[in-house]
């Protein structure tokens, strides 16, 4: 079994304070074959993200990385862009020179507001339905290679308003995953909301299925770990959905080209 992790975040990232090297040496220790790390990255100044990425040195930290466990660990260097659907000059303009392995789209914000604020200020609005319909908007135009925890409202809505009923966003959820088929855009099984009281992936066995009978393939499978004991964590639990679903393989990236594993 080739194990990896293709979602991590460090103190590169606004809300980690995990240390590069820290995350490698758990990785190799848990039998791990390749880690990307994913820090947040946003060019919206009104963002969380916003300001906080130093370019020069995360890519002299992932270089050190790659010197120092080149004979344990293969690294990827990846990015998680913040709502990369707006702004995309901006962002074609900085990220162009980098020579990235892969590519994270999201949506954390809505009009401005992070998803839990926005989700606070809108009670009596179907918030599922405007997320959904950013998502939309994302793989649509943005230069992405895969889509990150597509359904991430859950994590914060199914306190106070539950988890979302499926049929009743399949319409929504269909056009989105057939418009990622379409541009070659990947689904990620993200595995943080097991580690919450959400209690499940991110995205759903459901969501999971539609995309397998749609047509796509293209799956990647990461902890979104902001620590470095998390790194890989419920690799396994996701293979596992995956194959629930009807997958054979996942998928690694190099050089922005996605490269089958199978299961």
């Amino acid at each position: 079994m080739y194990y990896i992790d293709y979602h991590h975040h460090s103190n590169h990232s606004f809300d980690s304070k995990a240390i590069m090297m820290d995350i490698c040496e758990n990785a190799i220790r848990k039998g791990i074959n390749e880690i990307c790390f994913t820090e947040h990255f946003s060019v919206n100044p009104n963002a969380p993200t916003y300001g906080h990425m130093n370019w020069p040195t995360y890519l002299e930290d992932i270089n050190k990385c790659r010197i120092s466990y080149q004979d344990q660990l293969i690294i990827k260097l990846g990015i998680e862009l913040c709502e990369p659907h707006l702004l995309r000059e901006q962002y074609k303009t900085v990220l162009a020179p980098i020579p990235f392995d892969y590519i994270l789209g999201s949506v954390h914000n809505l009009h401005g507001l992070t998803l839990r604020k926005y989700m606070n200020a809108h009670p009596d609005e179907d918030i599922y339905l405007t997320y959904f319909k950013e998502v939309l908007e994302l793989v649509t135009y943005a230069d992405i290679d895969v889509l990150a925890h597509f359904d991430l409202m859950k994590r914060y809505a199914h306190p106070t308003r539950g988890i979302y009923h499926f049929p009743d966003y399949q319409e929504i959820i269909t056009t989105i995953l057939t418009t990622a088929i379409k541009r070659n855009i990947g689904l990620e099984i993200n595995t943080s909301g097991w580690r919450t009281s959400l209690n499940e992936s991110l995205p759903s066995l459901e969501v999971l299925a539609l995309y397998k009978k749609l047509g796509g393939e293209i799956l990647t499978i990461g902890s979104d770990s902001h620590r470095k004991d998390d790194v890989g964590a419920d690799f396994m639990q996701a293979l596992n959905l995956a194959k629930k679903a009807g997958f054979t393989a996942y998928y690694k990236y190099e050089k922005r080209k996605p490269i089958r594993i199978d299961m």
